[in-house]
């Protein structure tokens, strides 16, 4: 099919330009990424933010596929000498896989059916008969066809034979499969029940002993635990519309008459449906509503994950950091401001040990020996018992005592990258490290694990992995390269996600940095091996080099726009670095003498805006936070209390925050505020303070259910930003729109 066609379709889904589709899809065949176009092509996309972008890049990818499918298909059909005008239109005018497919299905290569059979014992011109359902003797008529060489024996067996064609022909017939697949999405349910024998075994899965839920309805999270329990053998699934509906619906196209003949017919219609077409379209559903819900299940990860890593970085600062235990200790290390290990030891001030003092004496030497300004502790086992510990033995006020989320340390503690870093040291030990660079800097520490372990998903296990990997790979090159990357002390892992580069580049940058020193400015980077002029008009912009001769090599303004900074302190008489430092200068530039034909508004309203902040980082500011002491472990909590938390997780039912006892508690979506929530995360995000109430607490099943209704969100942090779904660009909920109210309030 025409490209152009395609970028039709997508504009209109998208309520956009063609020329800003057709425009995008060039950029991203040439090889620009998401992050490169939405920031420094503005002029070419018509401001388009990544969200779009993105959106863009899926669909055209989809449409190419669906045409790859065409072209396979055609050149069947030509080869089997069965590819007609009217046919041929057919597959052209296919707007989807599951049309493509339908009207493929009578031509496809198949195995050996029942239908094969009949006809090639000679039965097809008694089922073209029957099907027609004219009035005629169908036992007399039936038996002409019984033949002891053919293995037709008796008339029934001729009919059963004339049967199972027709059933063949009712399963491929386009619309009849288009209108039950429609029947099944519009009134048919998931039906769920126990498997007998397995009621102790399936314990979680209770809830769905005895489901049932139409499918329109059914929100993600339900289709993939029913899937689960099912691949688990607990629970068998059935879908699909009340039969009585579905044989209706058939009927209603192949019958005719009302008489002997059709009454064959509809024999075989019931046959159809239960043994083809029912097993097919509720296959086709399936597969729908998975890919419904894996969709959503990764748009509420991703969203999950993007807050996650754009959390507040307390910054360069000495850390000590503690991953507590209990029989094993606590191992400490000592981090300078760049997150260097200085120093471990293990310590023992829980239970059994108890070596409280001991314990309190190597705590404090070494708070003074590195000049510790903040200890990190994990919120893992022991770790409110080692909080408390911190807290009394005598340390300056102004130390800030921390709990950090540690989900996936453990897993980075035993990577290949952990084991690179830190050959020499056990995986306690870089457990302990990964804590303590959690609290300088959440995106450049987590960018080193598998997203899929960092704890603020739900059934990611479940959905595509493919489609999940792209998804969460869209959100960490997002947000890594929203914040820009320090070239000469970024981890090769924090590299990997600047636009343009890759693993193989980033180890390369890390290599030359090792061999030739620190980079002294963004054009250096042209010396890297297999660094080109694509890989560096990719990722220059995002790169950092503090402390440059050139001050822009710190900021956020392409290479390819420093001519344009230059000209306007050229005009003003004033060099670059009084131009970033004085208000009054910038005042004077009148942004529409600059435009040019490669340069437009946008792009210089954002040079205009980077040379007041140059280099800044768009996350919120640190703030510390406290759990409620002497609230430690569920058997704590009684109904009624009201507790800070920290929301964890969010899911499309509600949220889980964490409230200090090692079992994050639900908000259900019910309980997020006083007036009705749709979306949770319109109303909580991911690392938001908050105070809830607790509702129920269920120790075996270890359930916490929480509230924060009656004022439960008077702690959301300062900044929060809300994402909206929308079709209208500038109102998409995406990172573009957090900066850019964020850009507003650093003026």
């Amino acid at each position: 099919m025409n490209e152009n066609n395609h970028y039709l379709l997508i504009a209109e889904e998208l309520s956009v330009a063609t020329n800003q589709v057709k425009a995008t899809v060039a950029l991203l065949d040439e090889g620009g990424t998401v992050p490169f176009i939405s920031r420094y092509r503005k002029e070419v996309t018509g401001s388009l933010d990544e969200v779009f972008i993105t959106k863009i890049r899926d669909r055209i990818l989809q449409l190419r596929d669906l045409d790859k499918r065409r072209d396979a298909i055609i050149k069947s059909l030509k080869d089997q000498e069965k590819l007609t005008e009217a046919l041929e239109k057919k597959v052209m005018g296919a707007q989807t896989m599951a049309e493509l497919e339908d009207i493929y299905l009578p031509y496809k290569p198949k195995r050996r059916t029942k239908a094969t059979v009949a006809r090639e014992k000679g039965l097809e011109p008694l089922a073209k008969k029957i099907f027609d359902q004219e009035h005629f003797d169908l036992e007399t008529f039936a038996a002409g066809f019984v033949d002891e060489k053919k293995e037709v024996k008796t008339v029934e067996e001729a009919l059963q034979g004339a049967r199972d064609i027709i059933a063949e022909w009712i399963n491929e017939d386009q619309e009849i499969r288009t209108r039950m697949r429609k029947l099944f999405l519009e009134t048919g349910t998931f039906k769920s029940k126990i498997i007998t024998g397995k009621e102790e075994e399936g314990q979680k899965y209770k809830d769905y002993f005895e489901w049932e839920e139409k499918i329109k309805t059914a929100p993600s999270h339900r289709i993939l635990a029913l899937r689960r329990g099912e691949k688990e053998l607990i629970l068998t699934l059935d879908t699909g519309p009340e039969e009585e509906e579905a044989l209706f619906l058939i009927e209603k196209s192949a019958i005719k008459a009302n008489h002997e003949v059709s009454a064959q017919v509809k024999m075989a219609i019931k046959d159809c449906y239960k043994r083809l077409l029912k097993p097919s379209i509720e296959t086709d559903i399936r597969m729908l509503t998975k890919k419904r819900a894996d969709e959503e299940a990764i748009r509420v990860f991703a969203e999950n994950l993007r807050q996650l890593l754009l959390a507040a970085p307390l910054g360069q600062k000495n850390v000590l950091a503690l991953d507590p235990g209990f029989r094993t200790g606590c191992k400490v290390v000592c981090l300078d401001k760049q997150g260097n290990l200085l120093e471990n030891t293990t310590i023992f001030p829980n239970e059994p040990q108890k070596k409280t003092m001991e314990s309190a004496a190597i705590i404090k030497m070494l708070v003074e020996k590195h000049n510790i300004e903040s200890i990190a502790i994990g919120n893992g086992t022991a770790s409110r018992e080692t909080e408390a510990f911190v807290k009394t033995i005598g340390l300056d006020p102004a130390i800030m005592v921390v709990m950090v989320n540690e989900s996936g340390a453990s897993v980075y503690s035993a990577s290949e990258a952990a084991r690179d870093e830190f050959p020499d040291y056990d995986v306690t030990v870089r457990g302990a490290v990964s804590i303590g660079r959690r609290l300088m800097d959440p995106l450049a520490e987590l960018v080193k694990i598998d997203p899929k372990s960092i704890g603020v998903g739900q059934y990611q296990h479940d959905v595509d992995q493919t489609a999940l990997k792209q998804g969460l790979d869209d959100v960490v090159m997002s947000c890594v390269n929203a914040v820009g990357v320090e070239v000469n002390t970024a981890s090769k892992q924090l590299l990997t996600y600047v636009s343009g580069l890759g693993p193989q580049l980033a180890q390369n940058i890390v290599d030359y940095r090792q061999t030739y020193g620190p980079f002294k400015s963004r054009q250096d980077l042209k010396k890297v091996e297999r660094l080109g002029e694509k890989a560096f008009e990719q990722a220059g912009g995002f790169l950092r080099i503090r402390n440059a001769h050139n001050p822009l090599d710190s900021s956020a303004v392409h290479p390819e726009s420093y001519s344009v900074v230059k000209d306007m302190a050229t005009r003003l008489k004033c060099d670059i670095n009084n131009l970033i430092k004085d208000q009054g200068l910038r005042n004077q530039i009148n942004l529409p003498d600059y435009v040019s034909e490669t340069v437009g508004l946008p792009t210089l309203q954002d040079i205009l805006e980077e040379l007041a902040k140059p280099g800044r980082d768009p996350r919120d500011t640190f703030e510390t936070f406290a759990f409620q002491e002497g609230i430690n472990e569920m058997e704590d909590l009684r109904p009624g209390m009201k507790l800070p938390g920290i929301v964890t997780n969010i899911t499309n039912f509600g949220a889980f925050v964490d409230i200090g006892v090692h079992q994050d508690g639900l908000v259900h979506v019910s309980h997020l505020s006083d007036s009705f929530v749709s979306n949770p995360a319109d109303v909580v995000s991911v690392q938001q303070k908050v105070m809830v109430t607790v509702l129920e607490v269920d120790i075996p099943r270890k359930r916490i259910s929480l509230s924060m209704k009656d004022g439960g969100q008077a702690r959301k942090d300062k900044k929060q930003v809300k994402r909206k779904n929308t079709t209208k660009p500038q109102q998409e909920g995406d990172l573009q729109a957090k900066l850019s109210m964020l850009k507003n309030k650093f003026k």
